[in-house]
């Protein structure tokens, strides 16, 4: 092999696949969103999500909940500061990240965070004049949808040709929306 590599480095690099690595999760955000950027301009935001999970007990019904970090990339990223709010339900996919430190006192520490690679909002409902609550405007929607389509823009632009439902110069739909149930 020319480019320095055994016979079995290349055997390797095309028959071997990553493991799963995939979530899916649905709670709400724990606290308002931070949006930060890297040195090399790129958005990053990060939020914590509650997932509440209910089961029988021998005493009745019990609640069981669990914090997770989800950590965002770029115009998704600016999409969840601007969308995202403390309380504000959410569903996630994405795949786990474990960060792993040595602490100022020499010993390890580790921590697993979910990189979003898609995120989902639930509708906000407002109250009116009369108490009675309303669904968000179609204009929100619209605009998570744009964000949406513009994010998976940039994974085709970007090389990524297996996104699904987005085409290389399909437009944004903006007419129909219909609420995803939860």
């Amino acid at each position: 092999m020319t480019d320095g590599c055994t016979l079995s480095d290349h055997i390797m690099r095309r028959y071997v696949m990553n493991n799963l690595n995939s979530i899916l999760i649905e709670g709400n955000m724990v606290r308002d969103p931070t949006l930060r950027t890297t040195p090399k301009g790129t958005s990053v935001c990060n939020f914590s999500l509650a997932s509440n999970r209910f089961f029988k007990q021998d005493s009745g019904l019990e609640k069981e909940v669990s914090f997770f970090e989800v950590e965002t990339w770029a115009r998704l990223a600016e999409a969840c500061n601007n969308l995202g709010k403390k309380g504000r339900g959410v569903r996630v996919v994405g795949r786990l990240k474990q960060d792993r430190w040595t602490g100022s006192d020499g010993k390890p520490h580790s921590r697993v965070a979910i990189v979003a690679e898609h995120v989902e909002f639930r509708p906000e409902f407002k109250k009116n004049t009369g108490g009675e609550k309303e669904a968000s405007t179609a204009a929100e929607l619209t605009t998570a949808v744009e964000l949406a389509a513009a994010a998976a823009a940039d994974l085709v632009a970007a090389g990524y040709d297996d996104v699904p439902y987005v085409e290389q110069g399909a437009s944004v739909m903006t007419d129909v929306l219909e609420p995803v149930p939860f």
